[in-house]
C-alpha cells in the first residue's frame, strides 16, 4: 500500500484503486468537502504525474475520457480547490509523492491498463436524491426528475411559469459552466423540443450563476443527471464498426489483428522494462504470463 497524507487530504493507493479523502485545509473547495472520499478504480486511470515547485507542488490524476461523469459534466472546468484529482504537496513530501506515483504506474503497466477512452462510466455520480441552491434558483434530482424553482433574484419573465419539473427522459444533456470575468455561469439542461438556446437568466431549463461560494456544488446534480444518460460514447460509433466480416461479426478480424499487434506491443516493453530493472524476473514472467493468456 502507498500512501501520502497532506493537509488538503489523503491519498492511498492499495493495488487495486486509488482512495481519495479531502483534508480539513481552508483551501479545500466547498465540491470537494461535499463529495468526501472518491474512489479511483484502477482501470479508470490514464496516467499520474508530480509537479514540483519551489514551496509547493502537485500530485495529479489524469483519468481516462468518458470514465467520469463529474469530469464530462464540467468539461475539466473545476476550480483546483474542487478538483478531487488534484492534491497539494509540501516539498519535504516530494519523496512520497514520487513513491506512490510509481507505485500507480507500476500497476498500470503490470495489469496492461490502456489510457484510451472507455465506452461507459467508471466512477459513480453523486447520490441522490440531491438539491442545491445557488444562482437565482434551486436544482433537485431525485433519479427520476429534475425540479428547477427560483427565486426572488430570478427574471420575472422566467419565473412567471413557476416551479419547472424536467424528466430525466426528456433529457438529452447536461452542463455545468463556472463564471469567468464579466460572464455569469450556468448549469443548463437541454431538453427534446426546446426552444433555440437562450442565455441562462431568461432559460426557463437553466439556472444562472454568478460566480459565489456555492456555484461549484451545482455541478453534482450535473454530474447525478449525466451518469444516468446514455454514455456520450453511444452517438459516437464508427461506421466501420458496423460492417461485418467473414465471420459475420462487426469488425471482428481488424479487432483481432489490432488486439494482437497490442500484446506484442505489450510483451516488448516488458521484456524493456526487465532490461532497465523496472520489473523483477518474477515479475516480468507473472506480467508476460498473463498476455500471453490474452493472445
Amino acid at each position: 500500500m502507498a500512501e501520502i497524507i497532506q493537509k488538503e487530504g489523503t491519498w492511498v493507493f492499495d493495488g487495486d484503486a486509488l482512495r481519495l479523502t479531502p483534508g480539513p485545509d481552508r483551501n479545500v473547495g466547498v465540491l470537494r468537502r461535499e463529495l468526501g472520499e472518491v474512489v479511483v478504480p484502477l482501470g479508470a486511470l490514464a496516467g499520474i504525474s508530480v509537479e514540483r515547485g519551489r514551496r509547493s507542488g502537485r500530485l495529479r490524476l489524469r483519468l481516462r475520457d468518458g470514465c467520469d461523469p463529474l469530469t464530462y459534466a464540467t468539461g475539466g472546468r473545476l476550480a483546483e480547490a474542487d478538483d478531487p484529482y488534484r492534491l497539494t504537496v509540501e516539498p519535504d513530501r516530494y519523496g512520497v509523492a514520487e513513491y506512490v506515483t510509481d507505485e500507480v504506474r507500476d500497476a498500470l503497466l503490470l495489469r496492461g491498463v490502456p489510457s484510451t477512452p472507455v465506452r461507459e462510466y467508471l466512477l459513480p455520480g453523486p447520490p441522490v436524491p440531491l438539491s442545491v441552491s445557488a444562482g437565482d434558483g434551486t436544482a433537485s434530482f431525485d433519479g427520476e426528475r429534475v425540479r428547477l424553482e427560483w427565486n426572488w433574484k430570478t427574471e420575472d419573465v422566467k419565473a412567471a411559469g413557476g416551479p419547472r419539473t424536467l424528466a430525466l427522459a426528456d433529457i438529452q444533456g447536461v452542463e455545468w459552466q463556472p463564471s469567468a470575468g464579466r460572464e455569469n455561469g450556468c448549469l443548463r439542461f437541454r431538453v427534446a423540443g426546446a426552444a433555440a438556446r437562450e442565455r441562462a437568466r431568461y432559460d426557463r431549463n437553466a439556472v444562472e450563476l454568478w460566480g459565489f461560494k456555492r456555484d461549484p456544488l451545482m455541478a453534482l446534480v450535473a454530474a447525478a443527471v449525466q451518469v444516468r444518460l446514455p454514455h456520450p460514447s453511444a452517438a459516437a460509433v464508427p461506421e466501420a464498426a458496423a460492417v461485418p466480416d467473414a465471420s459475420g461479426e462487426p469488425g471482428a478480424s481488424e479487432a483481432s489483428e489490432a488486439d494482437h499487434d497490442a500484446l506484442l506491443r505489450r510483451l516488448r516493453e516488458l521484456g524493456e522494462l526487465r532490461r532497465t530493472g523496472v520489473l523483477t524476473d518474477d515479475e516480468f514472467t507473472t506480467a508476460k504470463r498473463a498476455v500471453l493468456k490474452r493472445m
